[in-house]
């Protein structure tokens, strides 16, 4: 079993289909009638193909929400394209919205996209369930990795600022903002978000510039824009000659928000982020937990509610039995299934 399937299988019942055989597809539609709400990622115009679309099932089940997730849209003219991550992250945009001024395009580092789409679907999904609750129908939901990768791009107004000279790309730093940004100290990175008055003094303070308080070229938020790059060298050279814990300490101590730059590893073992759930030990469904091996955990906390991923990821098919039976299927039915490639 792969990371990938210990990871996103949690929690899951499996069982396995072959869609182009025509008695599986009167499964599917026997379990469409039972569900509350079904989600397919296929590409555009093959659930259409297969005879599986939104329009030939919501007669079996009025109040179905069926979700599709696809590279551009299921009413997509784009349906044969291959929506890779990556390939999504080219045309949204996002790749040019980091690194310097005239280097290559920089890809994000998590597969933004494939995980994006999903959050909007289940925000769509939920409020649609919520609609059917009150007006007894179901609905078509439909997300587009690429729409919903160029909806956050859309959210900063690139191009308008870069039409009054504030560049596109600006690396480390943010040009509206100082000071901003990334530094090092002399054993490691950490970043700094100090843009109002009250930080702004705070890192002065912990640099030992406080005598630039007054100074018109540092006194207020325009200025230390307009000055940006001047300040910026100021902590920088300050900074290089100096411990990181040091660092982080006389930022602490006059109240300027600034963080260490972890590494990944670093990152999932933060303690209390393992104590809220929002990171955990994956499980495999034989061997259990593998030392140092973790995965997403619900990054949401419930007063009342209890809600986490700890049942581990099923094999293949695993429930394919327990699952027809609940449908009807006797063993004998479903044996004859499985030898005839149905399942």
């Amino acid at each position: 079993m792969s990371v990938s399937m210990l990871l996103r299988g949690r929690g899951k019942e499996s069982i396995t289909l072959n869609l182009k055989h025509p008695d599986s597809k009167e499964i599917l539609f026997d379990l469409i009638r039972e569900a509350d709400i079904l989600v397919e990622n296929y590409s555009a115009g093959v659930t259409k193909r297969l005879g599986i679309d939104y329009q030939t099932v919501r007669e079996l089940n009025p109040k179905l929400v069926y979700t599709s997730i696809s590279g551009f849209g299921a009413d997509s003219s784009n349906g044969d394209r291959k929506a890779m991550d990556t390939i999504v992250q080219a045309l949204s945009g996002v790749m040019m919205t980091a690194g310097e001024p005239g280097q290559p395009p920089v890809r994000f580092g998590l597969p933004i996209g494939d995980l994006v789409a999903p959050l909007f679907a289940v925000i769509g999904t939920l409020g649609a369930v919520l609609e059917t609750e009150k007006c007894g129908r179901g609905q078509h939901v439909d997300v587009s990795m690429l729409g919903a990768l160029t909806s956050l791009v859309a959210c900063e107004p690139f191009d308008a600022l870069e039409s009054i000279g504030f560049p596109l790309r600006t690396g480390a730093y943010v040009p509206r903002l100082a000071p901003f940004g990334t530094f090092t100290a002399r054993d490691g990175w950490f970043a700094i978000c100090a843009p109002t008055d009250q930080f702004a003094a705070g890192v002065l303070h912990a640099i030992d510039r406080s005598d630039l308080l007054e100074s018109p070229d540092f006194k207020t938020r325009d200025a230390r824009v307009a000055n940006a790059d001047r300040l910026h060298a100021l902590i920088a050279g300050w900074a290089v000659e100096r411990n990181l814990d040091d660092v982080l300490a006389a930022f602490e101590q006059h109240g300027a928000p600034a963080a260490p730059v972890r590494s990944t590893a670093e990152a999932v073992r933060d303690p209390e982020v393992l104590a809220r759930g929002e990171v955990v030990e994956l499980k495999h469904p034989k061997f259990g937990t593998s030392e140092g091996l973790y995965g997403s955990g619900l990054p949401i906390r419930f007063s009342e509610s209890q809600a986490c991923l700890d049942k581990p990821s099923p094999y293949l098919g695993e429930h394919t039995e327990e699952v027809l039976c609940s449908l009807g299927y006797t063993p004998a039915k479903i044996r004859e299934l499985k030898s005839e490639g149905v399942l």
